[in-house]
């Protein structure tokens, strides 16, 4: 690490700060960003990528002007972290010396982790046992976390699971109808993700109706390439549709989303597939991607709705239509319904999806106002129902915040 920047951040370590480093490690990137905790406001931003090619890059804004550069072949997370720190920081000192704690993005934390916790080895040790819940993220986020305590030696990491804030589901969410012995013995279990996202909007939801957040009701539809929706009552998570792995629930961009799983056994006796081909099939090559034979990007999924392309309305129509179905099913546990809030890249985004799928529940008469729905993207917020029946609306999401605002009180 360069000496200047470690003396800085080492003198910067004062409590008048708020400044988090928060790390989000993918299996081949690695997103970034340095956030104020008191009020959201990120300093610097940026995504690594490609991590193991030829052209793996790196771009960053400071301040909201964009910079870029190649960061040579076949780098990983180690390069990359440093390439932050002595070319990024390095070029920004006055930001860099206020960086009091390193924030890391962790998939699943299973039982053991029912909130934020400052990192040790005993804590990377239940990420690790945690892995084969979160194949394609654990392992990353523990590669990522290596490589900021080689690189900041003397501030505090912590991990914030999105697996945590679904701890407050009853048994009867999130028990599978399999022997109970599956569960008390090997914790095989529903535990959800996306936690971090739909805290952020359950408090938000709260704040934009002018209610206390103990007093909301709400469905959350975190939206993207992968996708989740939670029963949020009262600020606690009661039900969600993601299960014991990122794979149950919803169509996504390359997950299959609920099914029957005696389509493994047909697929492995019949068809003459591997248990990895399986695994690959299912986490890789289905949902959108899988059903348009185009594309996982929901943009050109919407590009080849509007073409006429078959492949592309079927896929949209069954992302619609599971989705739909999942929002009328959470009014169970609610009693009473506040808001339905669409957040994420493509909750975010598409007032097409969102207009398909409030359409689909003229039974709770939602009303789609075109013009909010229009004007609620590229980072609006707002609602998107007309003012006389039930509400939907819009919410960026933002879940570096609450990893740094979690930074920031465990230090503390």
């Amino acid at each position: 690490m360069n000496q200047t920047i470690s003396l800085l951040i080492a003198k910067g370590l004062n409590m008048s700060n708020k400044l988090v480093l928060v790390l989000n490690c993918g299996s081949s990137s690695l997103k970034f960003a340095i956030i104020d905790a008191l009020t959201g406001d990120d300093q610097i931003s940026g995504l690594a990528e490609c991590f193991g090619l030829e052209d793996s890059r790196i771009k960053w804004k400071v301040n909201g002007a964009k910079q870029d550069a190649s960061l040579g072949a076949f780098t990983a997370h180690r390069e990359a972290v440093e390439y932050i720190v002595n070319n990024i920081l390095g070029a920004h000192p006055q930001i860099a010396e206020q960086i009091q704690a390193i924030g890391h993005r962790v998939v699943h934390g299973g039982e053991k982790f029912t909130h934020s916790v400052i990192i040790d080895e005993s804590v990377v040790q239940g990420i690790e046992d945690c892995a084969t819940l979160a194949p394609l993220h654990n392992p990353a986020h523990l590669i990522g976390i290596r490589a900021a305590q080689a690189s900041f030696p003397d501030l505090p990491q912590v991990a914030v699971f999105d697996t945590a804030f679904h701890q407050t589901m009853p048994e009867k969410a999130f028990i599978y109808a399999l022997p109970y012995k599956l569960y008390r013995e090997n914790a095989i279990r529903r535990y959800g993700m996306h936690g971090t996202s739909h805290l952020f909007i359950s408090r938000e939801t709260a704040a934009a109706l002018g209610k206390d957040e103990a007093d909301t009701n709400l469905i959350c539809a975190h939206l993207g390439n992968g996708a989740s929706v939670t029963a949020i009552k009262g600020g606690k998570s009661v039900d969600t549709s993601m299960g014991l792995t990122p794979l149950e629930g919803l169509v996504m961009g390359t997950r299959c989303g609920d099914m029957d799983p005696s389509i493994i056994y047909h697929l492995v006796n019949r068809l003459g597939y591997t248990l990895d081909e399986v695994n690959n099939l299912l986490n890789k090559q289905s949902g959108l991607l899988g059903i348009s034979e185009l594309t996982n990007d929901c943009r050109g999924i919407e590009e080849g709705y509007e073409k006429g392309h078959k492949g592309a309305t079927l896929a949209l129509e069954i992302f619609c239509y599971r989705l739909a179905k999942y929002i009328a099913s959470y009014t169970v546990p609610l009693e009473r319904l506040d808001a339905v809030v669409f957040t994420g890249g493509i909750g975010e985004n598409s007032d097409v999806i969102r207009e398909k799928v409030l359409n689909s529940l003229a039974i709770f008469n939602f009303k789609v106002d075109k013009e909010r729905n229009t004007a609620a993207r590229f980072g609006k917020q707002g609602k998107i129902t007309k003012d006389e029946g039930p509400v939907a609306m819009v919410i960026p999401t933002n879940e570096e915040w609450v990893i740094a605002q979690d930074a920031v009180a465990l230090i503390k």
